[in-house]
């Protein structure tokens, strides 16, 4: 199973938590981390990359598990600079959020590639998701919980169309062939987006599937669910107010969410965690 993650330093605990629930659930499949990061310090905040010691942390974390497992750190600085989203720097997005949508110009991606948010966290196998036909299609992904509301593509002959951006199942050959990412890059150049490669994403592809809600749920954990997406979300009670809880932020998972679910994740995060900084 090809996993594909992107992020800076701060990616770093995030996607700890999430290859050691992967490792939960992989069973005997194989494990192909890949990692895009950068190199930037050209814009009006100071970025660090995914460090290289990190990455080999979590590849031996991988290959104790299955010596077959790999991670793969990937630079791609070259073709950030080459096409920065300009347009769109200012949002509250790092510029690391948007490197996923370099894919299709990194030979080393393979043809089936799961994305994957560095705040997920990942219940069940992911087998029937992974497997499923890609035959035609860009990218499988499922309706963002909020934004289905709100945004339609007049274009697709559903009432509710507009994906979330933080699990997709791509077909990389697919999205060369219909140069998706390349018409979002363009895009995020000349014009500012509002949720700037997730609308992007939505407006441009031409053949995008809709999974069901259980392989990305982003609101409330559920008996059926396989990935939970730890997303900023709308409370209504008592007063309304926005709501994110990462899965790293422990405490918090458990005071404000009353989540335990992941507590066998989480206690081998925290003690893992420190191996990620070198010394």
């Amino acid at each position: 199973m090809n996993i594909l993650f992107c992020g800076d330093h701060n990616a770093e605990d995030g996607i700890l938590i999430a290859t050691l629930s992967l490792l939960k659930n992989a069973g005997a499949q194989e494990l192909h981390l890949y990692i895009l990061t950068m190199y930037t310090q050209s814009y009006k905040k100071k970025f660090h990359p995914f460090s290289k010691h990190a990455a080999d942390y979590l590849s031996s974390l991988l290959t104790k598990k299955n010596p077959r497992n790999t991670l793969k750190l990937i630079d791609c600085t070259g073709l950030f600079v080459k096409e920065p989203p300009l347009a769109n720097m200012g949002t509250h997005f790092t510029p690391y959020a948007m490197l996923r949508l370099f894919a299709d110009e990194i030979p080393q991606l393979p043809a089936r590639i799961l994305y994957l948010d560095a705040d997920v966290i990942v219940r069940r196998g992911l087998t029937n998701f992974y497997q499923q036909d890609l035959t035609a299609t860009e990218l499988i992904g499922v309706l963002d919980y909020w934004g289905r509301f709100f945004f339609h593509n007049l274009h697709q002959h559903k009432a509710f169309d507009y994906l979330n951006s933080g699990v997709l199942l791509l077909n990389m050959p697919e999205i060369r062939r219909t140069r998706l990412f390349a018409r979002v890059r363009h895009l995020l150049q000349t014009k500012n987006v509002f949720m700037p490669d997730q609308s992007a994403l939505n407006h441009f592809a031409q053949s995008k599937k809709i999974a069901p809600r259980r392989y990305n749920e982003q609101y409330k954990l559920k008996p059926d669910t396989v990935i939970q997406h730890f997303t900023t979300s709308f409370r209504f009670l008592p007063l309304f107010h926005t709501q994110t809880v990462k899965p790293w932020e422990v405490e918090r998972v458990h005071q404000v969410l009353k989540l335990h679910e992941y507590d066998d994740i989480l206690n081998r995060y925290l003690q893992l965690k420190d191996n990620l900084v070198q010394d």
